[in-house]
């Protein structure tokens, strides 16, 4: 009997392909490209299992044309916003995601873009690397400082909870919001609020570190910018549709933001080209999990996935 099909959206790590071919028929998208509905649909038929990153849209319409030969929808991320679970499991197909392994990665990324927003990396580098930079003085390029100040943290999940574990080393106060209480041993001192806008009359900085769902898409919206404290600094790892991104442009000309640092954003690849002329935003192209060692553990989740799915055991990560 020949190996079963794999098909691989787009281009993973060398480990993660090297171990794929060693165990399936593999089909990879070398130009790594992103798949229309079609596409996707018409490549169904020729594979057992796909293996996708968040970049593949598998809503309702897409799940009720997949060929029956699709099985398994083994995904290359912790958010599975872009695949329509219940359209989805009508089909019979099981949906895997990859959580823990890149909780480390995207703490960092977002610890990076709390201290780039509120130090002003934007504007200065941009005077260094542009020859302007010909003045200083003790008023010059002031800017916020984060040790000491509260960090509010939406979302307290693997993410949030390493988040406030690196917070903890700039001796910030972290405050929470969570769907649910954490346990004592989990809080490590951590200030639980039970709402949202509790959570944010404190917070001297906010981090995004909840999933987008009907829920929590818009949540931030001018509202709730209006509850954080004159001057405070906004930061989204998480997802873009989490934010209404006029709302918080006006937070940020308003000045009721001070800054900004964002990885995600509502409309990806591209951004917001609004955001371009305000240097109080910090951005990155959604990095927040690429490093070597995250990327090939990624991979290597989905591949445990598939290997426990087509050995007849429930996928360790079944949604």
């Amino acid at each position: 009997m020949g190996k079963l099909v794999l098909w691989i959206t787009r281009k993973l790590s060398d480990a993660t392909l090297e171990r794929a071919a060693r165990d399936y028929d593999v089909i990879v998208n070398e130009a790594d490209g992103l798949h229309t509905a079609d596409e996707i649909v018409a490549m169904s038929s020729k594979v057992d299992a796909i293996l996708p990153c968040h970049s593949e849209i598998f809503d309702a319409d897409v799940a009720a044309r997949l060929d029956p030969r699709v099985k398994i929808i083994a995904n290359h991320s912790v958010g599975v916003d872009h695949c329509d679970l219940a359209a989805l499991a009508a089909r019979g197909i099981v949906v895997t995601n990859t959580p823990d392994v890149l909780s480390d990665a995207t703490a960092d990324i977002a610890v990076l873009l709390m201290l780039g927003a509120s130090r002003r990396a934007v504007e200065g580098d941009r005077l260094v690397r542009s020859g302007e930079w010909d003045f200083w003085s003790p008023s010059f390029m002031v800017g916020k400082q984060m040790s000491g100040a509260r960090l509010g943290i939406i979302g307290m999940g693997r993410v949030g909870q390493v988040m406030a574990h690196r917070a903890r080393g700039f001796d910030m106060d972290v405050h929470y919001y969570n769907r649910r209480r954490l346990p004592e041993a989990l809080e490590q001192g951590a200030t639980y609020h039970d709402s949202v806008e509790s959570l944010l009359a404190v917070s001297d900085f906010l981090s995004l570190h909840c999933p987008a769902t009907p829920e929590t898409t818009g949540m931030m919206n001018a509202e709730r910018f209006a509850l954080l404290p004159d001057g405070a600094v906004f930061v989204n790892t998480a997802r873009g549709a989490l934010v209404d991104e006029d709302a918080l442009l006006a937070a940020l000309e308003s000045g009721k933001l001070m800054a900004a640092g964002l990885d995600c954003f509502v409309t990806e690849p591209g951004g917001n080209p609004a955001f371009a002329t305000h240097e109080n935003i910090f951005m990155l192209p959604h990095i927040g999990s690429a490093t070597v060692k995250t990327r090939d553990a990624m991979g290597f989740r989905a591949l445990d996935n598939l290997d426990a799915f087509f050995a007849g055991e429930t996928p360790k990560d079944a949604l």
